[in-house]
């Protein structure tokens, strides 16, 4: 009797330990990892330490990672309890961050929140569903400082000069090494002088000197185009950016709104900001 007992219990025990762990036994975020001194290092803190890293470090292995981010983790906190007191611009720069973090949280739900396909569809036709197609110009020009220079081109390019090479030897501006080439622009692109000389002109002319506040310019108006509306895919990021900006600036709003907020140092002297010494007082 006692012999089948004994079998049996080592069945059985057998049994147990090949069976799969269970699900509570599964490793989780607080899953001790390594203890320094008594402090815990977590899976979780492991986890969080990978997501920090730059991406060409998140391309590794998990194998290799692992290691070396537990190595790293055991020896800041070995480093970190090596520290007898802490100093006023480490306790700022920890408040800092803890700040940052939490606003960033705070960031990402208004933003993602905010973005849907209706919200999306809501804002093209918002913006672009009356709109009527729009002229666009292609145009190059020669920057110069004085009317005089300026009238000395239009009688070289009148002459035959070419305007890419005048372009090149003469203009000041930074399209110069190009040829004076400003590739496609379209309305409120340009300062207002430039783009209603641009607007009367006709393709392949060449504009009377015209003055803005960077100069004076001689233009060549290269070619026109009328441009329907864009897509709703080819504006969508655009759109998206404009839309969650408009959520975060009214969370912002809304907080403020139900907080008390007061600033009585804002009128001290700008410069203390570089004033490093004020962290050890």
């Amino acid at each position: 009797m006692h012999n089948r007992f004994t079998f049996t219990a080592a069945v059985v025990l057998a049994l147990a330990l090949s069976l799969p762990a269970r699900a509570e036994d599964a490793p989780t975020g607080a899953s001790v990892v390594a203890r320094v001194n008594g402090i815990e290092i977590t899976l979780g803190h492991l986890i969080t330490a990978r997501q920090s890293l730059p991406p060409q470090y998140q391309q590794l292995p998990d194998a290799v990672l692992f290691p070396g981010l537990l190595d790293q983790l055991v020896n800041q906190t070995l480093l970190a309890g090596s520290v007898s007191e802490q100093s006023t611009r480490v306790r700022l720069a920890i408040e800092n961050e803890s700040r940052s973090i939490l606003a960033g949280e705070a960031i990402e739900a208004a933003l993602l929140a905010s973005v849907s396909e209706e919200a999306l569809l809501a804002a093209y036709k918002a913006k672009y569903e009356a709109s009527e197609p729009t002229r666009e110009w292609n145009a190059s020009h020669i920057l110069v400082t004085t009317r005089e220079e300026a009238d000395d081109l239009v009688k070289a390019l009148e002459a035959g000069a070419d305007f890419a090479a005048l372009a090149q030897e003469k203009s000041t501006g930074p399209s110069g090494p190009n040829g004076g080439d400003l590739g496609w622009f379209g309305p409120g692109m340009m300062v207002p002088a430039f783009e209603e000389a641009v607007a009367v002109m006709e393709a392949g002319k060449i504009s009377a000197p015209i003055e803005t506040q960077f100069g004076w310019h001689v233009i060549k108006l290269n070619e026109t185009r009328v441009v329907d509306a864009p897509k709703l895919d080819e504006v969508r990021d655009e759109l998206q950016q404009e839309i969650q900006k408009t959520a975060l600036d009214a969370r912002i709003a809304e907080l403020t709104k139900d907080a008390k907020i007061e600033k009585p140092g804002a009128e001290l002297d700008p410069s203390l900001l570089s004033n490093i010494d004020l962290l050890e007082k």
